[in-house]
């Protein structure tokens, strides 16, 4: 009998799921209801797809460990992708103060636009001889409450595909749980919680000059009782700055150029603005409010039917703004492939162990972004508890210790960037610097070498001192 894996999506998460089967399937089908460019292009099903990306450490590492042969990074970085350094190529000025910029460069984080990294990433995974991209819809699961069996399809009339093990990483339109009760699979939990943010994003042309100024973050303030209010600066391939504005309900950015600009300046600092003021815009001011948190609680399940995976955004998405929504695919991607490595695509208790890995890497990253959040006023689906109070002073005296102590910043790094799980934060050295504080005085200005502050300079349109 064939060893089929039917994959729906051919999304990020869709493609490293197909990557993760390749070696233990006799062909791997993956099913894609748009139609997909031939390029690094935009598509329609992607809603955040005009945005800012990063691609975490974490993230990075699984995607190398499912695609070995072509190394994603170094692909990524040959079309044009940027390696940034969270100890040492990143300004941030976060509630507690700005971060310092420091010798050792700590985790890294690849930066490019959403269309380059699908398109690379697909291109490589593609040339795996065994895995195919149709385009169809998925209307439903073959089965029984107990075995999946197949996918049903609607493409020019109906039709099922069989498959010994069904994979859905169709996105935040998946409609798994409508699917799951139509074989008789109730007791689905799934909570949203929803801080109204709103994402604005216009490209720019890099000035000349400033091709090597570092990403530039401000980050929102989630305590202090007003709407969250960021900004940043991506480099991506192209010469280009991607500029990022997010604000939660009552502090959304607006679409227009004028207002997009007064913005930036009025965010809890103006550098971004300053840099923008003297930057040629390449494209219009692009609005998404597709950025609510939903988690899929499918490991919880009273039953769970072989032959069925959940990865991706089907499982759990994330605020974009937090930036963890590709790794904690990859990780999951990665999950299925340490599984069916060992045990086939048909063993016994294959699809329940996967989905209680994937759902590891899904509670960090949904308690970094939830947990903040809930802080903010109209948040809808949740507020703070008396868990959250006590996670949140400890958090802020962590962010407070991490702008003027090394191992308190190497800590957060390295769970921000999901290469460590949270209880990298309770480790004996990240309490010792928690407790000792800041060891430094806090910056007044942002930590700029002076080329980058005569760049600062030479770019401002706007005045500011």
């Amino acid at each position: 009998m064939t060893r089929r894996a039917v994959v729906i999506g051919a999304g990020l998460a869709g493609m490293l799921a197909a990557a993760a089967l390749s070696d233990a399937a006799d062909e791997v089908i993956v099913l894609e209801r748009d139609d997909l460019p031939d390029g690094p292009e935009h598509r329609k099903g992607l809603p955040q797809g005009r945005h800012a990306h990063l691609l975490l450490a974490g993230g990075l590492a699984a995607m190398e460990d499912l695609l070995p042969a072509t190394s994603p990074r170094r692909l990524l970085l040959d079309a044009g992708a940027h390696e940034i350094s969270l100890g040492s190529g990143m300004i941030g000025h976060t509630s507690e103060g700005w971060y310092r910029r420091w010798r050792h460069d700590g985790p890294t984080m690849l930066a490019c636009s959403r269309a380059l990294l699908d398109w690379v990433i697909r291109t490589a995974v593609l040339d795996h001889s065994k895995i195919q991209i149709r385009q169809a819809q998925v209307t439903g699961l073959k089965g029984t409450p107990g075995q999946v069996t197949g996918v049903r399809l609607s493409c020019s009339g109906e039709a099922e595909l069989d498959a010994t093990l069904v994979v859905d990483a169709g996105g935040r339109g998946s409609r798994i749980t409508h699917w799951l009760e139509q074989l008789g699979v109730s007791g689905i939990t799934e909570r949203t919680v929803d801080s109204g943010l709103v994402n604005a994003t216009r490209v720019y042309r890099v000035p000349e000059g400033a091709e090597r100024f570092p990403m530039t973050i401000v980050y929102a303030d989630p305590y202090s009782g007003r709407p969250g209010r960021s900004g940043m600066i991506l480099p991506v391939e192209g010469g280009r700055w991607m500029v990022s504005l997010a604000g939660t309900r009552g502090g959304e950015p607006p679409a227009d150029p004028d207002g997009f600009l007064r913005y930036t300046l009025d965010l809890p600092d103006p550098i971004v603005g300053r840099l923008i003021s003297g930057a040629e815009p390449l494209t219009d001011v692009h609005l998404s409010r597709s950025t609510h948190n939903t988690r899929r609680y499918l490991e919880k399940a009273p039953h769970w039917p072989e032959g069925l995976v959940v990865l991706g955004d089907a499982l759990a998405t994330f605020n974009p703004v937090y930036g963890q929504g590709m790794s904690v695919a990859a990780l999951g991607a990665r999950f299925l492939g340490d599984e069916v490595r060992d045990g086939g695509l048909a063993s016994p208790g294959l699809a329940r162990r996967v989905q209680r890995g994937a759902a590891r890497s899904v509670e960090a990253a949904w308690a970094m972004a939830v947990g903040q959040d809930v802080w903010y006023p109209d948040t809808r689906g949740g507020r703070p508890t008396a868990a959250d109070r006590v996670v949140t002073r400890y958090s802020r005296r962590l962010t407070k210790a991490a702008t003027g102590s090394y191992r308190a910043a190497a800590a957060l790094w390295d769970v921000s960037s999901l290469v460590s799980g949270p209880e990298r934060l309770l480790h004996p050295t990240t309490l010792l610097a928690v407790a000792n504080g800041s060891l430094l005085p806090p910056l007044s200005e942002p930590p700029l070498s002076s080329v980058e502050r005569g760049i600062l300079r030479g770019l401002d349109r706007t005045g500011a001192v």
